[in-house]
């Protein structure tokens, strides 16, 4: 597979096509957006942030960084590649966007799997998330993806242009991903199974609870279908303490444990973590 840049942004504050010039892009109605240093996009307006700085902290990126580098998450994101090649079989060019793409770990594993590809096919690759810590960190990664600080309610790209959205473990949203994806898109949701992270759950809570199932009514209202899922589950042998505390501070169980909890985790050396995801497929009924 070949990749070629993505060009199909649009102004997040009208809805109109932006034009690049000099690193900066632009709309027919004066609204400007640079392109910043190290080559990302910033197109989150003000009147789109619901706090200073939305989004994972830049303690919270940072963690996921380093514990995602150790590729103890390699499995999904091959995985993940697997499938994608499957959905984009028939097409010439599929665009890919990684929708809550956090550090851009995801974005930049399956991209070298894409490159690597043999296959005539060509790809644009995009990777959105509000948190601007997160989106900085990402585009040291890779600087043939398209990088951009925005948010999923409402991405600022082109209606029906894109072919795949990844969405690991982030805040999907159905309306959002309704109005740029293409007719016979996929979404892939990657959501944790029931046994994720089950052992460092009962080393801090004192009960450990299952959460309900999904059922995604939002989806239908979209006019989406769930299609074909897959469960991928393994186990990373002898996590160190420094491994968990890292694996903590990038979930939500970070806010939820108590001083109790965290005494017990102090108290770990090393303990073997299942790893359970849900990858669920959607697709647009005709």
């Amino acid at each position: 597979m070949r990749n070629i840049p993505f060009v199909a942004y649009t102004c997040p504050i009208d809805g109109i096509s932006l034009s690049e010039k000099d690193n900066s892009f632009r709309c027919d109605n004066g609204h400007n957006f640079d392109r910043a240093k190290n080559g990302y996009i910033n197109l989150l307006p003000v009147q789109h942030k619901r706090s200073r700085f939305p989004g994972d902290s830049k303690e919270m990126v940072m963690a996921r960084k380093a514990f995602l580098n150790t590729n103890k998450y390699q499995e999904l994101v091959e995985q993940l590649y697997v499938l994608i090649k499957q959905l984009v079989l028939n097409k010439s060019h599929f665009n890919f966007l990684d929708a809550g793409c956090g550090e851009g770990y995801y974005s930049d594993y399956l991209f070298s799997l894409f490159d690597g590809d043999k296959s005539p096919i060509t790809f644009s690759m995009i990777g959105l998330d509000i948190s601007k810590f997160a989106i900085f960190e990402a585009a040291k990664r890779n600087k043939n993806i398209s990088w951009l600080v925005a948010t999923n309610r409402t991405p600022p790209l082109s209606s029906q242009c894109i072919d795949i959205i990844l969405c690991v473990f982030g805040f999907y949203s159905f309306s959002g991903f309704d109005k740029v994806l293409t007719k016979d898109g996929s979404i892939l949701l990657v959501e944790p199974g029931p046994n994720h992270l089950i052992e460092l759950r009962e080393i801090i809570y004192d009960k450990v609870t299952q959460d309900k199932p999904n059922l995604y009514t939002e989806a239908e209202k979209y006019n989406f279908k769930q299609g074909f899922s897959k469960q991928v589950a393994f186990k990373i042998h002898q996590l160190t303490r420094e491994h968990l505390e890292l694996l903590l501070l990038m979930t939500p169980h970070f806010f939820r444990i108590n001083e109790e909890g965290r005494k017990n985790l102090s108290n770990i050396e090393a303990i073997d973590i299942s790893v359970d995801f849900n990858i669920i497929v959607f697709n647009k009924l005709k």
